[in-house]
This record gives C-alpha cells, structure tokens and sequence, in this order.
C-alpha cells in the first residue's frame, strides 16, 4: 500500500503506521457501501489503505454537494471521534476499498503526541482547501470549476499515456456536479466545450487531458 501524497499516513514514520494498524482492525467495504453516515454517532475512524472514497452532504432539498474525495493513506471521521459530536458528512466507496479501523482514537493521539501535532496540520489544510473551494464558487464559472477538478484528479490519479494524462474517474457526472457545485446538466455543457476545444476526452467514468496546460489556464 502506497498512500497518496499529503494524506494521513504519508506523514507518519513507518513505526506510527505499525502502532496504528495494531491499534485497530482491518475491514473491506464493496463499490457503493456507504461507510459513514452524516448525522450518525460513532467514536471510529477509518484510515483507508486501498481503494477512493467520497465525501458527501446533503442540503435540506435533498441535494447532493461532494466535499472531497479521498484515496489510500486519507483519514476520516476523526472530528466526531474526537469531539462526540455526530459526522458532518457521509462516506461512500466509490470502488472496492479497504482500510484500517480504530476504535479509541483520543487514546492513540494522547500516546503519540507528534501523531497529534501533524493531525492539527492535516485538518488546518483541509480547512483552507475549503476555504479556497469557496473562493472558486464565487470568482469561477462552472467550465472553470469542471477544469480545476479535473486537474485535481489528474495530478492525484493521473497515467501518462500517449495521448496525455488519463483519469479513470471514480465519480458519475451527477457526482462530478456535486463537486463543483454546480447542475448535471451545466456539467455536461462544461465538459462539452472542453472536449471542443481538444483540451480533453471523455468516455465512461474517465477522461484523457490532452492539454494539461491548456486546462490549467481555462481553470483559472
């Protein structure tokens, strides 16, 4: 297992992952099983060690907004395991995963305070990347929005092919709009004009960047 870059287990020394695996257990969750609930109460949580997740919630009209997507070596559900307060979102495989679970993560940081410090630097990150999404909302219009995921997604998930960068999405175009705050349909139209202007290629739950420079300047 190779987690990705800047998640959890990236920053931990080889002997911090050993004491956190043996502080938990290992558990495997199929394609679609949704593995948090928003709203629920549970003190455990999830270190995904293969497979991506997403991050979700609901608006009182029932619509879906995707807050991230994680892949091995991400964190989740360590708000409410630390304050007792009900998950703020829900977790869902977006294909086969598998991951360890810890049960008294308080206890695990209280005994490896640098575990702790590096956590506080991993959720100050997460809150400026929600900060900066934010920000995309307001100043980007949707085509703009679609390029900067798909960017995110490349550099994260990326295969360089001949061709250029190929993503093998993990996400529908429903869930693609609930990343980009933004309709199915405005969606669709977005991705559209992208393919027209030869930057990218699109078929079922992926995309070739044909022109990752091309993408980066109409992301911003």
């Amino acid at each position: 297992m190779n987690p990705e870059a800047g998640e959890f287990l990236s920053m931990l020394t080889p002997d911090e992952v050993e004491a956190l695996r043996a502080a938990g257990r290992p558990r495997r969750w199929e394609r679609g099983t949704t593995v948090m609930t928003e709203g629920d109460t549970s003190d455990w949580v999830l270190v995904l060690t293969e497979g991506r997740v997403k991050v979700s919630s609901h608006t009182s009209s029932g619509t879906e907004v995707v807050l991230a997507v994680r892949g091995p070596g991400g964190l989740l559900g360590e708000m409410s395991a630390i304050d007792g307060s009900p998950r703020s979102a829900t977790v869902t495989a977006l294909e086969p995963i598998a991951g360890v679970v810890v049960r008294d993560f308080p206890a695990f940081l209280q005994n490896h305070g640098r575990v702790a410090v590096l956590l506080m630097r991993l959720v100050t990150g997460r809150l400026r990347d929600a900060d900066r999404k934010r920000i995309e909302y307001g100043a980007f219009d949707t085509t703009g929005r679609v390029a900067t995921r798909l960017l995110e997604l490349a550099e994260r998930y990326g295969e360089k092919t001949n061709g250029g960068v190929r993503v093998t999405l993990p996400l529908s175009q429903d869930e693609l709009a609930g990343w980009t705050g933004a309709s199915r349909e405005a969606v669709s139209k977005a991705l559209r004009t992208l393919r027209d202007r030869g930057l990218i290629e699109t078929g079922r739950r992926r995309v070739v960047i044909h022109d990752m420079e091309g993408l980066r300047k109409r992301a911003r």
